[in-house]
Formats: structure tokens, C-alpha cells, sequence
């Protein structure tokens, strides 16, 4: 493929002077850039509601979500994972994140591992994966071979699987159930997809698993009822809602953890 092709690899008729621009006009035109990020994810937000859907019927059912990419992809669905364990609750392990490369690849790049397509099956297999697990691929460009390989392993053992991409009717979006791809334009600094295509990625990592912990109960109003108090914030956060006319263990909650 040609990656000079793919609108988040291409060169922006907006920066081509960035390298002489002062600091205030290129903060500048980073900001006007970032400002289209929501605009391009709100054309996807039908199907971001329904990856929503699928993954709260995966997790009731027992199921895990698995978010799967390589470099800064990777290292975002990672992070989101990390994240959840603490914020809602959740057991470790029902929520997993791989990087292409494995955990020395969150700090340092490895050499070839997002070029290794069957890299990403092995790394499934070694979760042993089944079909009651969610696997979502996140690849800003579409089409990195990692991804793909354990996208179309995992629906080839009945997985449901969800595509993040920043490219239209990428390889990854085909190879999935579900393609969410917010075309956000070519990056400020060519090819440097960690911008707009990352925060898009972001954005949509934490709908989909904000959203979900809201479906499966984690959530009264718009409070979060299963944090844990890991910090003197948290733990001043748990006491607030201690206090509040509800309790837990009355309210109607439908937990599958």
C-alpha cells in the first residue's frame, strides 16, 4: 500500500511552513486543527454507540474487551484499559490492552512487531481467546498488519470486533464488524499520527468505555458508585457519595462484575 496516499499520511497545505512559523502561529494552527477532531468523530457516533452496545452485552455475558494496536495506537488502548479497574471498579483482566511488541513497547519502539501480522493472532491465543470476548482494533493509518492479523483471527473464531481508524473504508475497517473511522485530515506535522488521528482514537476509547460502564451499572446520575480509593481525591470522592439519600446495595443495577 501507499501510505503517502492515506489521508492521515499526507502533507497538510496548511503547515508547509511550520518549521518558520513563530511559536504563537504554529500553537495556533495546531489548535485550529485539533478543533475538527470532534467534528469528524460525530459523523461516526452511530456506530460508536453501537460498539457501546455490543461490548455491554459481551461483558454481561462474561466476556472480556480487548483493545489491540501497535506504537501510539497501542499505547492508547493500553492506557484506557488501565484505567478502568480503578475508576469503576472492575477486576483486572476484563479489560485488556496488547501492544504490538509487548509492555517494553509502551516506552520503546520494537522493531517489526506492528509488520507482523501473525504476531497479533499469537497474541490472542496467549489470552485465550473465545468467542465471548469483544476485540477492538485501533491503527490510525487502517492498515497495520498486527491489527489486522488478530482482527481477522478473532472473527474468524466468532469474535465480535470493532475497527478504530482515521482512514475511510481502511483494511481493518473492512476486516471488522464494526468501523468506526473519523477522518480527521492529514497531521500539522506529516505523518505524525499521535496528533489528531491519537486524540481522535482517544476520544472514542473513553466513549466506549465510559459508555458501557454507564450501561452496566458503574454509574448513579453521573456519579461513579465502584471507584477506588487507590488517593486522598478518590478516597474524599467516596466519602461525598457515602452521605448522599441512596445506597448502594438498593439501587437497581444491572453488574456483571
Amino acid at each position: 500500500m501507499n501510505l503517502g496516499a492515506l489521508i492521515s499520511e499526507t502533507r497538510h497545505p496548511d503547515s508547509m511552513a511550520l518549521d518558520t512559523l513563530s511559536t504563537l502561529e504554529m500553537v495556533t494552527l495546531f489548535n485550529q486543527q485539533d478543533r475538527q477532531v470532534p467534528e469528524a468523530i460525530a459523523a461516526e457516533l452511530p456506530a460508536v454507540a453501537a460498539a457501546i452496545d455490543c461490548v455491554a452485552q459481551a461483558l454481561s455475558a462474561g466476556g472480556r474487551l480487548i483493545y489491540l494496536g501497535a506504537v501510539t495506537s497501542g499505547r492508547l488502548g493500553v492506557l484506557d484499559a488501565s484505567e478502568i479497574p480503578p475508576t469503576f471498579g472492575v477486576p483486572p483482566g476484563r479489560v485488556v490492552g496488547l501492544i504490538a511488541g509487548g509492555t517494553g513497547a509502551l516506552l520503546k519502539a520494537v522493531e517489526g512487531a506492528e509488520d507482523d501480522r501473525e504476531l497479533g493472532a499469537r497474541d490472542l491465543q496467549h489470552l485465550s481467546l473465545t468467542p465471548a470476548d469483544i476485540v477492538v482494533g485501533l491503527a490510525a493509518s487502517g492498515r497495520t498488519p498486527y491489527v489486522l492479523g488478530a482482527l481477522r483471527y478473532a472473527r474468524a473464531l466468532g469474535c465480535t470486533t470493532v475497527a478504530i481508524s482515521c482512514n475511510p473504508d481502511s483494511p481493518i475497517a473492512q476486516a471488522a464488524d464494526i468501523a468506526i473511522s473519523p477522518v480527521v485530515g492529514p497531521e500539522v506535522l506529516t505523518g505524525s499520527t499521535r496528533m489528531k488521528s491519537g486524540t481522535a482514537e482517544k476520544l472514542v476509547l473513553n466513549m466506549i468505555s465510559t459508555g458501557d460502564m454507564v450501561k452496566l451499572g458503574k454509574v448513579y446520575q453521573n456519579l461513579m458508585v465502584d471507584v477506588r480509593a487507590t488517593n486522598a481525591k478518590r478516597a474524599g470522592s467516596r466519602r461525598s457519595r457515602r452521605r448522599q439519600p441512596w445506597s448502594r446495595p438498593t439501587m437497581k443495577l444491572n453488574r456483571p462484575f
